[in-house]
């Protein structure tokens, strides 16, 4: 498929205006030879390119490092259907009630939601080790773990025994805004090739706050600090948090 996307552009460079979007950035740059000569290539074959889509601030980043031009960068940011997310608030309200109180939660606890696939890059096992933590001085605290993947039993085998952290399976889009509305912080702990976070938007839209790393793409455009959410060390040893 890359050398199709290749033969493409360099088909219709000079015949056509030529749009590129990608949500690649620079947040897991390496160095060494292969970086170097990666990097060597892409310059090359973004010239190939009139104008790149950016997804945002990060990849607008990407996009300068490998040589294009200010005016060649168009903002086109991740974005989702924020009213479909918005919706009817008081049935999404009232649905999210009903389901804590299924899971045990009550109006006292503070209940921190990760909605996404249990995979390495996202760090839910970080997540839930920090939980394990923090209840010891937070036992109103509560974790929401809904998703599927390929850490999964790993997850629940950590928080066997636990009643505060919940599991729920992967769910379907008409459910989600019900389920951002279960918790009260989402929460996106990842560490490495996490693009943009999407997540960060669908919690937001759903009035909610979120709590992510640096690492990912979208934080820099939609975290403010103790405003919209707040910042956490993706590389800070986990007895120091």
């Amino acid at each position: 498929n890359f050398r199709s996307h290749l033969r493409a552009l360099r088909y219709f460079h000079g015949r056509v205006p030529v749009l590129f979007r990608g949500d690649s950035t620079l947040l897991d740059k390496r160095s060494g030879p292969k970086a170097l000569l990666r990097s060597t290539l892409l310059r090359w074959v973004l010239r190939h390119v009139d104008y790149a889509l950016s997804v945002g601030t990060n990849n607008a980043a990407y996009f300068r490092h490998h040589g294009m031009k200010e005016d060649q960068i168009l903002d086109v940011p991740h974005a989702i259907d924020n009213d479909r997310f918005q919706g009817d608030d008081q049935d999404y309200d009232i649905r999210a009630a009903e389901l804590r109180q299924q899971l045990g939660f009550n109006d006292s606890h503070t209940v921190l939601l990760f909605a996404g696939k249990f995979e390495h890059k996202k760090r839910p096992d970080r997540l839930v080790g920090l939980f394990l933590q923090a209840l010891k001085n937070r036992p109103d605290l509560r974790l929401l773990m809904v998703g599927n993947g390929v850490m999964e039993e790993r997850l629940k085998t950590m928080a066997s025994g636990c009643e505060a952290i919940q599991f729920l399976p992967f769910q379907n889009q008409d459910q989600i805004p019900v389920i951002y509305r279960v918790g009260d912080i989402t929460v996106l702990p990842s560490q490495y090739n996490e693009t943009w976070g999407l997540a960060l938007n669908e919690s937001m839209a759903s009035g909610r706050t979120v709590m992510t790393t640096l690492q990912a793409g979208a934080a820099i455009d939609l975290v403010e600090t103790g405003v919209t959410g707040f910042l956490i060390d993706s590389e800070a040893e986990d007895s120091h948090q």
